[in-house]
């Protein structure tokens, strides 16, 4: 960097760094007069009135009512029965407000945005708690992320969100933590979306609305993108030293000159995924600066500047270091809390507000603080520096060390008289957080390691630690929504991740078995016109199929409905030579002409069409003969099952036929959804239906299979018509651009690439409806929702 940028950076981070000096000094004398604890005693005096139950008996421990025990559904329903729900939502939205909007409680107009806000929201939590135990909200599912942007229309932007976020966590290393980078990345996004919302009112058009919430969508994205691919990367032992000083230096570049520099060279293992971060930071950045007005860009490169820096700052320090001041301790940590928030009104381009800035600048201490007392004994396991960590190491050799626990209690006493005007609304939420707070870290931490460190942070000033225990072990009433958001969007993310995992390992195990068992053996002495069918038949069989038809049979027959594995295994077997036989017909000139079939040539190229043509008509009858060896399972249920069979094998030709007379035609988006069933979903409907047949389930449960079935179907042709018209030939092992020479009509001719997708997209969420109405475990298909809309091949 060169001299005048240089003195640049050194202006933006001193000016702000001043400010921290002069709030850092009143802090500090307020805590080492012990001023807050007069004023806070008075406080809680006040505060208890609504949350300490004059009966003995109500001191007890909730036991059973709490989310950990009841569920995220069921402990919804229970505060709204009990009647605690109201309060719960107002004291929740409020904070929010407060915390991530920069609000004063005690303004009319936010006063009546959180009451309209807290109806809202009270309706749409009320209308999914009677969701299945176990199951996400529906707001944390793709399906209801999709439904509620269908009602602001901007599908594009979440289509857009999923396939970024989908890549994001495909890229996490295993050595950064996925879940905790994905929740502050959807955090990040929804704070900015939530600053957008605050910001619009009832004169806009539909279309502004929507075009500012795409937007919001984009610019968290981009913003929150900070958060897993430069703070996690840069604290995590990914990057060797050398490499995380030239990755500095190339954000440090590009916040001072507006301007991504190039990356440079970079070697070894982590050459791949630091292009893709390169790529999507880049892509990020010059997003963020191209939507900033004129008269705001400068204020969100300074802000960027000092958040990274004071980052910068505090990643340096090293524990063993003894002789940190307070002022280096502490400055970086107001700097870069305060920061975090101003750059979010930043990147929107919202209009500047110099009391929001003030209550922003002062409150982002006070949450940096809380979280640190939370994460302190992770903190010190990784050796990193925070006011509690270094206080811990070094406060019995250093009696100037400023108490953090002191300071957290000194800035509420601040915020709520000097910052909020001694608001009797803003003390309640302020000190609910701080006592629920200390809940959470007690049920964490278990009482004894508890007590142990409350004892170090708290022995000097023994009164007013035991009103404050008091508090934590009597009060009630002081949840929040956003910790049991946080909670379950880690929990979520967690099952999501183990379940993804179980269906991954069991397409590959199951699709190892049936690999083995699919050839077809020479029996003894045959003709060499057999043999050459049977040769012909299994060259179509070994090819690279993914298996997902007899995959998912198994998955169903013996997960689901607990057949044996080996008695269903003719099953598996039949779906497979059934499938491969329309593939073997697809392929053929007189229809589509295709020269590679599972990444090597069709069996036609190989041989010859009545090779070719004889050989599917062999695998049919093989698919029979299987069928008909099933043992183990009721006659008429074999019977049902193959009647079932056949009657589905002729409607598949059907939806051939009827795509072949298309050709050349344009075709409404009904005809294509019918060619689209009886091509591809009638397969997966056979799949799911063949394994309930033998099980003999009821029909309502088969009903809700078949629709399940339709739509996966269609979102798995239109997920296929996408990647004939933007896929690689090398990921999908078949030719692309197929339907546009063979001059067919395909979702993507008929609705164009952002239609398609949206139209995908309609029919994933009615899968996803459909499965609850299937009283399983439905992990599995939804797994293999998300595979087939997700899939690059």
């Amino acid at each position: 960097m060169n001299e005048l940028i240089t003195i640049q950076a050194n202006t933006w981070y001193q000016r702000a760094e001043q400010k921290a000096v002069q709030y850092y000094a009143s802090l500090q004398t307020r805590a080492m007069d012990h001023m807050y604890v007069q004023t806070l005693t008075t406080d809680f005096q006040l505060w208890k009135r609504n949350h300490v139950p004059r009966s003995w008996h109500s001191w007890l421990p909730r036991g059973s009512k709490t989310p950990d025990v009841l569920g995220y559904h069921q402990y919804i329903g229970w505060l709204n029965r009990t009647g605690k729900l109201d309060g719960y939502l107002d004291r929740s939205i409020s904070y929010i407000y407060m915390r991530d909007l920069g609000k004063a409680l005690d303004s009319p107009d936010t006063q009546a945005r959180i009451e309209q806000t807290s109806a809202d929201v009270k309706k749409y939590l009320l209308r999914y708690t009677g969701t299945k135990q176990g199951d996400p909200p529906d707001f944390m599912s793709l399906a209801g992320l999709y439904r509620w942007a269908q009602k602001e229309s901007i599908e594009d932007a979440v289509i857009w969100l999923i396939d970024k976020l989908n890549r994001v966590s495909a890229h996490i290393p295993q050595e950064m933590d996925a879940e905790h980078a994905q929740r502050k990345l959807m955090k990040i996004i929804i704070g900015v979306v939530l600053h957008v919302m605050d910001e619009l009112d009832d004169s806009l058009s539909a279309d502004e609305r929507s075009k500012r919430l795409d937007e919001a969508i984009r610019l968290g994205y981009s913003y929150g993108l900070t958060y897993p691919f430069i703070d996690d990367l840069l604290d995590s032992e990914i990057l060797n030293t050398g490499e995380k000083e030239q990755y500095s230096r190339m954000i440090r570049t590009a916040l001072l000159t507006g301007s991504v520099p190039e990356s440079g060279e970079w070697d070894g293992e982590n050459r791949e995924f630091i292009q893709y971060v390169y790529s999507e930071l880049r892509e990020a950045f010059e997003y963020i600066r191209n939507s900033q007005p004129p008269e705001t860009i400068n204020i969100f490169f300074e802000q960027a500047y000092v958040f990274f820096q004071a980052q910068d700052l505090d990643r340096a320090k090293e524990l063993s270091h003894p002789a940190y001041t307070n002022e280096e301790l502490y400055l970086p940590v107001i700097l870069k809390s305060s920061s975090s928030r101003l750059i979010v009104r930043s990147v929107i381009g919202a209009p500047g507000d110099e009391s929001f800035e003030r209550r922003t600048f002062y409150y982002g201490i006070y949450n940096q603080l809380a979280d640190d007392f939370a994460d302190m004994f992770d903190d010190m396991k990784a050796g990193a520096v925070t006011p509690y960590t270094y206080y811990l190491q070094y406060s019995k050799q250093r009696p100037d060390l400023m108490n953090p626990y002191e300071l957290y209690w000194t800035v509420i006493s601040y915020l709520i008289h000097d910052v909020y005007r001694s608001d009797a609304r803003t003390r309640d939420i302020i000190l609910n957080r701080a006592i629920n707070g200390l809940k959470r870290s007690k049920e964490r931490l278990g009482e004894i390691k508890y007590n142990e460190i409350i004892n170090i942070f708290a022995s000097g000033n023994r009164e007013f630690n035991r009103l404050v225990q008091r508090m934590v072990q009597q009060a009630d009433d002081v949840d929040f929504l956003d910790k049991l958001l946080r909670d379950q969007i880690i929990t979520v993310l967690r099952t999501s991740r183990k379940e993804k995992d179980r269906f991954i390992d069991t397409i590959h195990s199951v699709r190892r078995e049936i690999n083995q068992q699919l050839q077809i053996p020479k029996a003894g002495e045959m003709p060499p016109v057999r043999n050459s069918l049977i040769d012909a038949a299994n060259y179509s069989l070994q090819g690279d199929g993914k298996r997902l038809r007899p995959v998912l049979t198994w998955v169903m027959g013996v997960n689901e409905y607990g057949l044996e594995p080996a008695a269903i295994m003719p099953l598996l077997k039949s779906l497979e030579y059934m499938h491969t036989a329309s593939l073997i017909f697809d392929d053929l000139p007189s229809q589509d002409n295709a020269p590679t079939r599972r990444g090597r040539p069709t069996l036609h190229q190989v041989h010859n069409s009545a090779t070719a043509e004889l050989t599917g008509l062999y695998l049919i009858q093989k698919a029979v003969e299987e069928q008909s060896s099933l043992s183990g399972f009721e006659a008429t249920a074999v019977l049902a099952l193959m009647r079932y069979s056949s009657q589905k094998a002729g409607e598949i030709c059907m939806g051939q036929a009827m795509d072949l007379e298309a050709r050349g035609q344009m075709l409404t988006l009904e005809q294509l959804n019918t060619i689209c069933f009886y091509k591809t979903g009638i397969a997966f409907e056979a799949c799911l239906v063949m394994p309930a047949i033998l099980a003999q389930v009821n029909e309502t449960e088969i009903t809700a299979l078949k629709k399940y079935a339709y739509h996966a179907g269609i979102a798995f042709q239109i997920k296929d018509d996408l990647l004939d018209s933007e896929g690689e030939i090398s990921l999908l092992g078949k030719p692309v651009r197929q339907d546009v020479e063979n001059n067919s009509s395909t979702f993507v001719t008929l609705l164009g690439h952002d239609g398609a997708r949206r139209a995908m997209w309609e029919h994933y969420c009615r899968a996803v409806e459909a499965l609850n109405d299937i009283p399983r475990d439905n992990a599995f298909l939804k797994h293999l929702l998300h595979y087939m809309v997700s899939r690059d091949k």
